[in-house]
């Protein structure tokens, strides 16, 4: 556990600072079982502090817990069917269990339990790190200005440098996912994804995206990185002060692979004022604003940090915005479902067909 936490016996409320939902507006948690689960592995749950959810995200739900000795985060998958291979607890687990000792941006994974009777689905246990999210396409609290937008240019591509620096031989990873054939794995697992939630009928943009990706594998790269798979501002918690990042966030995705799947993840969150309608709406990232790099000159600029090419980067930027376009369906499916109530969901559809034809420009020769 993190030296730095606050002791829960000095500690009788929360952390300041934090954006916390009301308990009556959290998913409830069996305090019973989980105390009983934790206690067992050496997890000692201080019961007198209620255990309270994060607001936020779109997927997995996060708790603040307090433990004897500091604050911890119980992160689980959201209720209801999941995708294949979406909000996986063991891997993110099985990838934080050690990468923190070579990336301390890391947080640490203190225990998984993949009991659902416990809490109704399996969960982790991850050391609490504090820091500040931007969520959205607004800078919160930070100054709306251009060099707040060159800083953060800066940071996210620095920041997605270091992940693929790590050697995932280092930390026990080097049989993490399977490399070999990563991109048309990655095509024919979206795709199929897209004819379930479409009904086995997509529409005609992602039908064409589709046989446009069958046809346009690209070379292999010469090198394998770890992935973290959807790296984008809000999985990175910063020092407010010193604009610094302080963690990242999300690992359930994780794998090892080609290093432009992380980059071409990261350009389809990045929004530009000359965009399409659904990018705007798509609100991922305030990159828009004044100082943020273009795509382009984000693409290039991590090219310089790395050494890597990007030669083949059309591929991977078509890829991602399909699969963001497919993700957006499957949000939009639990809410025609009924799975949440969440008033969010409700424009996810359109948002995601319109996606479809973003990709299909991208792919017609719209690189950045």
């Amino acid at each position: 556990m993190n030296k730095a936490l606050p002791s829960a016996t000095s500690v009788k409320a929360s952390p300041a600072g934090l954006n916390l939902l009301p308990v009556k507006r959290s998913v409830p948690l069996d305090t019973a079982l989980l105390t009983a689960e934790l206690e067992a592995h050496n997890l000692a749950i201080d019961t007198e502090f209620t255990p309270r959810q994060f607001a936020g995200g779109l997927a997995n739900l996060n708790y603040l817990i307090r433990l004897e000795d500091g604050w911890a985060v119980l992160r689980r998958p959201p209720s209801g069917p999941l995708p294949p291979g979406a909000n996986d607890m063991a891997r993110e687990h099985r990838i934080l269990s050690n990468l923190w000792r070579v990336l301390p941006l890391a947080p640490r994974s203190l225990h998984l339990c993949t009991d659902a009777a416990i809490i109704g689905v399996p969960f982790q246990i991850l050391e609490f790190r504090s820091g500040q999210a931007i969520r959205g396409d607004r800078l919160l609290f930070l100054p709306e200005t251009a060099d707040t937008g060159r800083a953060l240019s800066a940071l996210l591509i620095d920041t997605l440098a270091l992940i693929h620096e790590v050697i995932p031989e280092a930390v026990g990873l080097e049989t993490l996912g399977r490399p070999e054939g990563f991109f048309m794995r990655q095509v024919t697992g979206w795709v199929r994804r897209a004819n379930y939630v479409c009904g086995d009928m997509l529409p005609t943009a992602a039908a064409e995206v589709a046989n446009w990706l069958i046809g346009s594998v690209p070379p292999p790269e010469d090198a394998t990185v770890l992935l973290h798979c959807d790296f984008k501002l809000d999985n990175i918690l910063l020092d407010s002060a010193t604009l610094k990042p302080g963690t990242i966030v999300d690992w359930d995705m994780g794998t090892r692979g080609p290093a432009l799947f992380d980059l071409a993840t990261m350009l389809s969150y990045w929004t530009e004022v000359g965009d399409p309608d659904c990018m705007h709406r798509l609100a991922q990232m305030p990159t828009a604003k004044a100082g943020f790099l273009s795509r382009a000159e984000a693409a290039h600029a991590y090219a310089r940090r790395t050494g890597r090419s990007i030669s083949a980067i059309q591929s991977y930027r078509v890829l991602t915005i399909f699969k963001l376009a497919v993700v957006f369906l499957q949000l939009h499916r639990r809410h025609l479902t009924g799975e949440t109530s969440d008033p969010r969901y409700v424009s996810f559809g359109s948002l995601g067909e319109e996606l479809f034809i973003f990709a299909l420009d991208v792919a017609r020769g719209r690189l950045f």
